[in-house]
């Protein structure tokens, strides 16, 4: 019989392999083959290791090394050395343990992808991403292991079990990985046994147009009851019985089963104006969707019939939350067009139109926060441009309809009235005259998106 010997086997990862089995009660194929990830492209670790303890199988059974194929027997549990064995009339049991260094966990990879793809199996997603939570002693077991057999190839250990789990998802679900915005993220915490699904949110891009005057954007929760319901709100919990949020929201959550609905909106306009022209940009966020692919068109459609005439929508598509950073940004610089019908204390004469027109094309405004929403912003003066003004006709002496174009974040209503000086130079303050604003329609939002 020929002794073991690492002279018999020159080769380094062969040698290196042995000293890891030969140090462990167990070393699954997963963990012996993670320490050489960086050799062997196209395998997995599981194959990697499974391909070691076979070579080393093999080369012991050609020299007839008995405490070679004892190792990889007893430590390494590699079937093919136990069946060599018994040619030699030696019948040899593995240790009867779970992994030295993983602790079993991935031996039991089938079990936790059986369970993932139980638990979502009823949910709809095209993209996923797997993480992990591993006991930090196993991290500083194996950090240790390599740092005592100087092993510079391997790989993190949540990394392949990431992988690896993906790509038992994959086979099963047909469903692709996204390490940027996965429908679903599935978390396997492996100290506390526990696995847990979070389905992202589902982002629809469109714009909407406000048909009528007195509908808020967002819900407004009654301030006396806090949503709660009271005699003031007539048990709603809301100020409003409805709002631009909801007519898009509810049917929206109707055909996602979302839990929730979210409108973030470039920019704003005020309850009493219309929203008209090409629409305003909105991203609605829905929460915890369990349908994310349904067609857009029957979705435009059943938001307009629900709104009734109030509200419609247009160019509904998917896309990513970062959408909603970028409508957010830019609504304060976002160009908007106004029509406005307003009432002056005097008579408009022909010189008055020329005046105005000359005096408001091109200029920059001086604003402070206008009176009216100094309870919700802060107090502080907005320079805004104004690039166009125009007064379109002149009604009964002393009514006029004006269009004007200017830069998002602009209260163009003080713009007309002066807001007790808060806002200069103003229509009002030019004039010397009282203005009242008897409507306002936001007829062109200038976004690209």
């Amino acid at each position: 019989m020929i002794s073991m010997n690492e002279n018999h086997l020159d080769n380094k990862i062969c040698s290196k392999a042995i000293e890891l089995l030969k140090s462990h009660k167990y070393l699954c194929d997963s963990c012996l083959g993670r320490q050489f990830a960086a050799y062997g492209s196209g395998l997995a670790n599981k194959e990697r290791g499974f391909a070691i303890k076979t070579l080393l199988t093999m080369n012991a059974h050609r020299l007839e090394d008995l405490e070679l194929l004892k190792v990889l027997a007893i430590h390494g549990k590699c079937e093919s050395a136990i069946k060599t064995l018994l040619i030699f009339g030696i019948d040899t049991q593995p240790h009867d343990s779970k992994c030295s260094l993983c602790e079993g966990i991935f031996d039991d990879l089938p079990k936790y992808a059986n369970e993932i793809i139980e638990k979502i199996k009823d949910v709809d997603f095209d993209t996923f991403l797997v993480g992990s939570k591993i006991s930090p002693l196993l991290l500083e077991r194996e950090d240790e292991l390599r740092a005592n057999y100087r092993i510079e190839s391997g790989e993190a250990c949540k990394s392949e079990l990431n992988r690896e789990l993906g790509k038992y998802i994959h086979k099963f679900t047909e469903k692709n990985v996204s390490f940027q915005n996965p429908d679903v993220v599935i978390l396997l915490d492996t100290i506390n046994n526990e696995l847990s699904i979070s389905v992202n949110p589902l982002f629809i891009y469109g714009r909407y147009r406000k048909l009528i005057r007195g509908i808020p954007q967002s819900t407004w929760i009654c301030s006396s009851c806090q949503g709660k319901g009271c005699s003031e709100c007539n048990g709603t919990g809301k100020r409003y019985s409805e709002s631009i949020e909801e007519l898009i929201s509810n049917p929206t959550l109707e055909l996602t089963k979302g839990k929730d609905g979210i409108l973030h909106a470039s920019g704003r306009e005020d309850i009493d104006a219309k929203m008209l022209g090409n629409g305003r940009p909105f991203v609605l966020e829905i929460k915890e969707p369990k349908i994310r692919n349904i067609s857009l068109d029957k979705l435009q459609e059943a938001i307009n019939n629900y709104a009734q005439g109030k509200v419609e929508v247009l160019d509904l598509r998917k896309i990513t939350r970062e959408i909603i950073r970028q409508i957010k940004a830019r609504s304060k610089f976002t160009e908007k067009t106004y029509r406005l019908l307003v009432k002056v204390s005097r008579k408009i004469e022909v010189v008055d139109v020329n005046r105005i027109e000359q005096a408001f094309q091109s200029i920059t405004i001086d604003q402070r926060t206008p009176q009216r929403v100094l309870h919700r912003r802060v107090d502080k003066i907005r320079q805004k441009r104004v690039f166009s003004f125009k007064i379109n006709q002149v009604l009964d002496d002393n009514i006029m309809e004006v269009i004007v174009h200017c830069e998002g974040g602009l209260y163009v209503k003080e713009l007309l009235t002066g807001d007790e000086g808060f806002t200069k130079p103003s229509v009002s303050e030019l004039l010397n005259s009282d203005i009242e604003v008897l409507e306002i329609d936001v007829i062109k939002v200038h976004s690209n998106l």
